[in-house]
């Protein structure tokens, strides 16, 4: 059976790995590869347990697949994965039941020609879409099942369909056991929809870099000890305190508002200024919310936030702001998949200020969006002077208030292990300084066209006076 197979390849690799630990373990992931069924490739045999598969081993092994196999190939990219995640997660060893990829195992089981690599190099495993794409000769088609479920595929024409799959890699182990469930449940929808198409099809599934922190929860922990589990994720967490403990020390740097969802962080914020102003009388006045949102022994009051998979409310609650007894300073985001674009992003739909009953709600989504698994961030965001939010409606309060947001960060999806990911700024890709280049140099490219215009333009003489003639002669005077 394929998925016994399956099992005892990765059983050996991980005793092995535990007798002879490599240099490099975490510069590896495993890749699976199989046929859809009712179709067959070329048999290959597995590599020893233990062994490192390298870029032109993995060369040979996806050209002989791809070469007799089905043409239409389904690649499931993961951001991490190890072979831990198998083997703590997957049912490897212990009870079957608790396996979180069924789906996998199903197809596996289904399929007349698989292959398990426990380690390929992680140099490897990021070539293999650029090698299934030059060898099929066609570009990359980044889909969900929603999207696949729309496109009609025809069997005689090479297709490269790429599915993205997130991994949880925070400090609470579960988190990540919840993705690759939920990962699993992708793949099946995915094959669910090519068996409704009867199209064969060679699924490979492999991830970009391996997932270190599974892998070293795993060494810690050892297989089958749920006791050693927990406490290696307490380690984790104690070690997450004290890295934001030096953060919180660090003169000047103070760290970010969090919403937790149980143990785990799902909304981050952090700016260097709020502040919101009130138009009375014909003159603003301004309240500084910097003290009492961010600082050293500052817990700002996040009651009322909320955060899943499509939504996230961040509700920040002061007292005595501009005269207003009960004030909320609050953000609503959402993410959603965009066909065109054939990726999830995050908007933030709203900024709301609600005071003594009254709203003033700001509309930022045309202006404030990033990729859902990104942050988002902008040097200065504000409803004037360059305005990124614009009152809802024309009768909206929000027209009688300012808000000014400075050196601003916010991610209310993806968060992982109370971090912000990697910032999509606001900032144009044409600075004034490179406004200011582009304009000298095409004043001095104006200068020397003239200037060579005007070399092309002389012309010779046609007459010229008689040498031979009598020359002229200028009498002088006295």
């Amino acid at each position: 059976m394929a998925v016994a197979r399956f099992s005892r390849a990765l059983a050996l690799s991980l005793a092995l790995f535990h007798v002879f630990p490599p240099v490099n373990g975490d510069d590896q992931v495993p890749l699976v590869l199989w046929t859809s069924g009712g179709t067959s490739a070329p048999g290959q045999s597995a590599p020893p347990a233990g062994h490192i598969v390298e870029q032109q081993q993995l060369s040979s092994i996806l050209e002989k697949a791809l070469n007799l196999g089905p043409k239409n190939v389904v690649l499931f990219l993961q951001d991490k994965m190890s072979i831990e995640d198998f083997t703590v997660y997957g049912g490897a060893f212990g009870n079957k039941q608790d396996s979180v990829f069924p789906n996998l195992e199903n197809a596996l089981r289904s399929s007349s020609s698989s292959l398990v690599l426990p380690a390929v190099s992680w140099s490897s495993s990021n070539a293999v879409m650029a090698q299934i794409q030059d060898h099929l000769e066609t570009a990359p088609l980044y889909l969900d099942p929603e999207t696949l479920n729309q496109l009609r595929l025809n069997s005689s024409s090479a297709a490269l369909l790429v599915f993205r799959l997130p991994y949880g890699n925070g400090a609470d182990l579960m988190s990540a056991k919840e993705i690759l469930s939920e990962n699993d449940e992708v793949m099946g929808q995915v094959m669910g929809i090519m068996k409704t198409q009867a199209v064969p099809y060679t699924a490979i599934y492999t991830a970009l870099r391996p997932s270190k922190g599974a892998s070293a929860a795993s060494w810690e922990a050892g297989v089958g000890g749920a006791r050693s589990l927990l406490q290696a994720r307490d380690k984790y967490r104690e070690r997450d305190r004290e890295r934001q403990r030096k953060v919180k020390e660090r003169p000047g740097v103070y760290a970010p508002v969090e919403v937790k969802e149980g143990e785990d962080t799902c909304i981050l914020l952090w700016a260097r200024s709020l502040s919101v102003s009130i138009l009375r009388g014909g003159r603003w006045e301004d309240h500084d919310l910097t003290p009492s949102t961010f600082g050293e022994g500052v817990s700002p009051r996040v009651h009322g936030s909320s955060c899943d998979r499509t939504r996230a409310r961040l509700v920040l609650n002061y007292e005595n702001v501009l005269g207003h007894r009960s004030f909320k300073l609050i953000f609503g985001m959402s993410q959603r998949h965009y066909k065109v674009s054939a990726r999830r992003w995050f908007t933030l739909d709203s900024v709301e200020l609600e005071y003594d009953g009254t709203k003033a709600t700001f509309n930022g989504s045309r202006s404030i969006y990033a990729p859902a698994e990104y942050s988002y961030r902008c040097e200065s965001v504000t409803n004037f002077r360059w305005p990124q939010l614009v009152p809802h409606s024309a009768k909206n309060p929000a027209n009688q208030w300012r808000v000014s947001f400075q050196d601003f960060q916010i991610q209310g999806f993806n968060v992982s292990r109370a971090q912000f990911s990697y910032a999509s700024d606001c900032a144009g890709f044409f600075s004034p300084g490179i406004w200011m280049g582009l304009m000298t140099s095409l004043l001095m490219v104006l200068v020397l066209t003239y200037g060579l215009h005007m070399i092309l333009q002389l012309r010779t003489m046609d007459r010229f006076d008689d040498p031979k003639g009598p020359a002229i002669s200028v009498p002088l005077t006295e």
